[in-house]
């Protein structure tokens, strides 16, 4: 009856920020059951499954080939095919798009088990991203092929690809977070997110090279961390030109969306039950 409990088990969401991190580590094996039951569910009743990870960035590719090389005569910045040079783009902006599309609506689609068990909520947009990053390994594999199929070798500089990923993942997370948090509360988001990510696209060098630019608008088209990343994958994929005081500009931006996406996701998150 006198037994001194040392372990303390805290159940109130925001209780510290040491607990909380300490308790997203306790339930870490909560990123894999959720990342995988979202990979099922995502393929579910599908009848090529996965290979859609494939086909989706394979055919805008081709079509943004046939668009800006064919047809608007843009060139690669690079002696790389055109078609790797959009393809280098599409692989990070897919990720990109996936995590946002699939972050953003996480809460809602988990709110059953939201509003009945404790956890750290960070850990379901969280997965959502985590489960982006398996599309993105898959859709790494066409990039593969290409290079076979183009007899083209990568750029020694692909030792840093990884650097890149992380700065697409940080990115990712950063904003998924916030816009996770504010569809919580204002569901319009839901109708809002498909068109951020469409004018993105557009907007974002994935069918053309960043070089294209002017010079006076460079720094200012930087505050899109996705064109850093772009830049940054061509770089270390193909040898293209980086710039890099725009890049550093584009991981600035990306941090602070990090550090924005995390206050308010924290701030609101005793609130995510009671709104769901």
């Amino acid at each position: 009856m006198g037994e001194i409990f040392n372990d303390e088990l805290v159940i109130e969401a925001g209780h510290s920020e040491k607990n909380y991190w300490r308790d997203i580590w306790r339930y870490r094996e909560l990123f894999y059951i959720l990342s995988w039951r979202d990979l099922k569910v995502r393929y579910k009743q599908t009848i090529i499954g996965g290979a859609w990870s494939i086909i989706r960035p394979l055919l805008t590719t081709i079509i943004f080939t046939i668009v800006f090389n064919k047809v608007a005569k843009l060139q690669a910045a690079s002696a790389s095919p055109y078609a790797l040079m959009v393809f280098a783009g599409m692989l990070p902006w897919q990720f990109f798009s996936n995590s946002l599309s699939e972050a953003s609506n996480s809460l809602i689609g988990n709110s059953n088990l939201i509003s009945k068990v404790y956890f750290p909520r960070m850990i379901v947009p969280a997965s959502s991203v985590i489960t982006s990053m398996v599309d993105f390994a898959i859709s790494f594999l066409i990039l593969i092929a290409m290079f076979i199929w183009y007899r083209y070798l990568p750029s020694i500089n692909i030792i840093f690809l990884p650097l890149f990923i992380l700065v697409a993942f940080i990115a990712a997370f950063g904003i998924g977070l916030y816009i996770t948090a504010l569809n919580v509360k204002y569901r319009d988001f839901r109708y809002i997110i498909p068109f951020i990510v469409q004018f993105g696209l557009y907007i974002t060098p994935v069918g053309f090279s960043s070089s294209i630019i002017p010079g006076k608008w460079r720094l200012i088209y930087y505050l899109n961390p996705m064109v850093g990343v772009i830049d940054g994958f061509r770089w270390s994929i193909l040898g293209d030109p980086i710039y890099f005081k725009g890049f550093i500009i584009s991981v600035t931006v990306a941090l602070a969306f990090l550090w924005i996406g995390i206050s308010y996701f924290r701030k609101t998150e005793k609130s995510f039950a009671d709104n769901i």
